[in-house]
């Protein structure tokens, strides 16, 4: 089946822009364009968008996704290694938020506690520096 970039996109769930920009970066070949002017594409489009898309949402950047593109079906242990790997940036990236969270939600108590209405103790713990001097003095 033959796609026009306007119903290529609505199959595959993402905008025209979308498609152009895969082709610039290379993760999209861009069809010949015939004397008609109309670019054709083929289902392989759709799938290898939704491939995309799908990949994204697992937490591959557009760059791992090119490289995964880039292999075939034999290459099952280099495609493994490249998932291993964004499982262990996502495990580091769960332990900086959690840690985040904690910092956070300590000022937020330290907040309630003191409802002062003259000064905000979450702004002051900001504002203030490890050392205990004013950050707006530096």
């Amino acid at each position: 089946m033959q796609l026009t970039i306007g119903k290529l996109a609505i199959q595959a769930e993402v905008t025209i822009e979308t498609i152009r920009y895969y082709q610039r970066i290379g993760l999209l070949a861009e069809p010949e364009k015939p004397s008609n002017g109309y670019r054709l594409y083929t289902s392989d489009a759709t799938n290898r968008i939704r491939f995309i898309k799908r990949a994204q949402q697992a937490g591959f950047t557009l760059k791992e996704i090119a490289e995964l593109l880039s292999f075939d079906g034999s290459h099952c242990s280099d495609v493994q290694k490249i998932a291993e790997h964004k499982c262990q940036q996502i495990d580091t990236q769960i332990k900086d938020l959690t840690a985040l969270r904690n910092v956070l939600d300590s000022l937020v108590k330290r907040c309630q506690a003191d409802a002062s209405t003259e000064r905000c103790s979450l702004i002051d713990a900001l504002s203030t520096t490890r050392d205990g001097g004013s950050a707006a003095n530096r």
